[in-house]
């Protein structure tokens, strides 16, 4: 069991991967989330002690990354872009990949399986969940949700792209694709099976559970409101939330999502 966190450890194993072949461009690992199974049905536990000062109890075969003298944690050191995981209460569980340069603000948690590009920021109170893909320069902002996916093992887990920014307190559920370069505004929430209205092209991108929703690359996705059928809701004037494409990302939306260098 070892070897399979070694091996999501290092990035040579991933729960999904890209694939230009694929309709979508990636290509689930099912396999690899049914490893990942595997090591939970071991329900042996031990309580890890340090310096009596941290203390908790959890899976013997799912304990926390080493961050600070790894294998993965010195080739990031000689590459030039250590991580840097600032104090205050961040975990990163044993089967996460992180690559050089990625900042991890407190507090924040990674799960089994997450594979997290270079240079990518994770701000405060984020959740990335099990076997999600997160891409290169890619910025997470406070409170960010990303769920997991174990069960049922073969189910893509969701996926950003690189160079993406997700605002504060968004949610990413169900196996839902960010594409490259995508701006989702703060407070949106996506699932696999939303609904997602593309104001500039007029059209409806739908997502369902056999194939999740897609956000084309350079979106920028913003909360709304679309009115509710039916003459009940109409005479309320009920609405329901909707996530909108407001525009395709620009020079003015580079310039107001970039993040410099220096908090990296």
């Amino acid at each position: 069991m070892d070897s399979i966190l070694r091996a999501l450890d290092s990035g040579e194993s991933r729960a999904a991967e890209p694939d230009p072949s694929s309709a979508d461009g990636w290509r689930v690992n099912p396999e690899v989330q049914q490893a990942i199974l595997s090591l939970f049905s071991d329900r042996a536990t031990r309580t890890w002690n340090i310096d009596g000062a941290f203390q908790f109890r959890d899976r013997v075969g799912l304990p926390v990354k080493d961050l600070l003298d790894s294998e993965e944690a010195r080739a990031a050191l000689a590459a030039g872009k250590p991580w840097r995981v600032v104090p205050g209460g961040s975990s990163v569980r044993r089967g996460v990949y992180l690559a050089p340069g990625v900042t991890i603000m407190p507090p924040s948690y990674i799960n089994v399986g997450a594979w997290v590009g270079e240079g990518t920021m994770v701000d405060s109170h984020v959740l990335v969940g099990s076997c999600a893909q997160i891409g290169a320069r890619v910025h997470l902002s406070a409170a960010v949700q990303i769920g997991g996916v174990l069960e049922p093992a073969g189910r893509r887990p969701v996926i950003v792209e690189d160079e993406v920014f997700v605002g504060a307190q968004s949610a990413l559920l169900e196996g839902v694709l960010v594409k490259r370069g995508a701006v989702i505004a703060a407070g949106t929430i996506l699932t696999g099976t939303s609904r997602l209205y593309d104001l500039v092209q007029a059209r409806v991108i739908v997502g369902t559970l056999e194939e999740p929703l897609i956000v084309p690359a350079g979106a920028v996705v913003a909360p709304g409101v679309r009115q509710a059928r039916g003459e009940f809701a109409e005479a309320n004037g009920i609405g329901l939330s909707a996530a909108v494409i407001v525009k395709y990302r620009d020079e003015r939306t580079d310039a107001r999502v970039a993040l410099r260098e220096a908090l990296r």
